[in-house]
């Protein structure tokens, strides 16, 4: 076989200038005889010009494949017949390069395989398919590094500044970005919460006294625009608007996202502190005569970001003074035991009434209440116990439980108190 000779322009299967069979041996019965070239395969494949210049070779080289790779092979042998310029264009599917690739570095074709990786690093892969790139170029070596690079974890500094910018944005700081800044801005506060899953990176990000800043910047954003657009209601003609409504609940809603990822990043103390300073404003706003019939999701909304705030502080997550947590029980309970039955009130009257505080949220408050309650000074409780007994909302929240625990202290207290008089008046006497 003379491996010299300057090979003529041919194709794969042209029997007539032939002078290579290869054969795909498989169980499958499919064509198994492919008329080749010699002088293309030792051109473009380390392995044919290796197999090839054995002098014991024959005409013919047995590969064999399974069902599998049956056409990912069948393709291979067809690139190694297209100049170099046309690889690229002729990949068509993530599956397909994968497969070509993972013969294309088995035979040696370097032109192949280049462009394989090429194409797969540039194409947009579904997860299913990044699952399959990851198994198949895990075993390829450095050669699947520029694939690898797209995928690969980034360094803390790097993940840092993606955060910060995404938190700038969730949190709009610098002003929205019209057309799309609300939809943005939801995509971007929902990467923040996904970037705050457990990751080994967050904690080193979220200690970061940068990142601080930026949230608690981020926090003092949005409680001021909430207060703002609060705060419009009162000079609004027609509050029954769906619009009003919306902008309202929207803002809302991004302090309520503050409210989910600061526990993340241990600063639900930040957002209970701003939360208790507006809160005197915003219950001064809800509560007037304008807003007596109309507004009640912003209204159940209210109960239940303040609930995630009773829970924090009732069960000892967050660390307040005794002042601070008597001020926020005496803020919003009257609130919450008000509205309550004004709610079950209107749903009794409208059976598709949709505005209610469902039974795990009511169970959630009263909960925290009862146990912020009993965390108080003696007296404080006392004062929140004579109140919720002179109201004729008696039944929600219900503190009965408290009462109960405050009744049994104060006796164990008196007889402490009784008992050590007892030990200062009546000296023990020892001769």
């Amino acid at each position: 076989m003379d491996l010299t000779a300057v090979a003529k322009p041919c194709n794969l299967g042209d029997k007539s200038t032939s002078d290579v069979i290869l054969r795909l041996r498989n169980d499958e019965g499919r064509p198994e005889w492919f008329y080749s070239h010699s002088s293309i395969l030792i051109k473009k494949s380390r392995f044919f010009a290796d197999q090839l210049s054995n002098p014991v070779s024959g005409p013919c080289i047995e590969i064999q494949c399974s069902d599998s790779t049956y056409d990912h092979h069948v393709n291979l042998l067809r690139l190694l017949y297209l100049p170099t310029d046309l690889l690229l264009d002729s990949l068509d599917s993530v599956k397909s390069a994968i497969g070509i690739l993972q013969l294309a570095v088995a035979f040696h074709c370097e032109d192949i395989t280049n462009c394989c990786i090429q194409y797969l690093e540039a194409i947009p892969w579904e997860d299913k398919e990044e699952e399959q790139i990851l198994k198949a170029v895990s075993k390829l070596g450095p050669i699947a590094m520029p694939i690898l690079a797209r995928i690969q974890p980034v360094d803390v500094s790097a993940t840092k500044n993606v955060f910060v910018s995404a938190v700038r944005f969730a949190t709009s700081i610098g002003g929205s970005c019209p057309p799309f800044g609300d939809e943005l801005k939801t995509s971007a506060q929902e990467q923040v919460e996904f970037m705050l899953g457990g990751d080994e990176d967050t904690p080193l990000v979220t200690a970061d006294d940068e990142v601080k800043a930026v949230v608690k910047m981020g926090l003092s954003q949005i409680c001021s625009l909430f207060e703002r657009e609060l705060s419009s209601l009162l000079v609004i003609s027609d509050v029954t608007a769906d619009t009003v409504e919306n902008r309202i609940l929207q803002s809302l809603s991004d302090v309520e996202w503050m409210c989910n990822i600061l526990p993340k990043m241990d600063l639900m103390k930040d957002f209970i502190c701003s939360w208790a300073e507006m809160s005197a404003k915003v219950l001064g706003v809800v509560e007037d005569k304008k807003l007596d019939n109309v507004m009640w999701g912003l209204k159940v909304k209210l109960i239940e970001v303040t609930g995630k705030v009773l829970e924090a502080v009732g069960y000892g997550n967050v660390i307040l003074p005794a002042p601070y947590r008597v001020q926020l029980l005496k803020t919003w309970l009257p609130y919450i035991r008000k509205i309550k039955p004004l709610l079950d009130a209107n749903g009794n009257k409208e059976t598709d009434f949709p505005y209610k505080m469902d039974e795990d949220l009511c169970q959630s408050i009263e909960g925290a209440i009862v146990s912020l309650v009993l965390a108080l000074p003696s007296n404080d409780q006392a004062d929140i116990l004579s109140d919720w007994m002179e109201t004729e909302q008696v039944r929600y929240p219900d503190l009965s439980e408290a009462f109960e625990v405050w009744c049994y202290r104060t006796k164990s207290a008196k007889r402490r108190l009784m008992e050590g008089l007892d030990r200062v008046g009546n000296p023990t006497i020892s001769l």
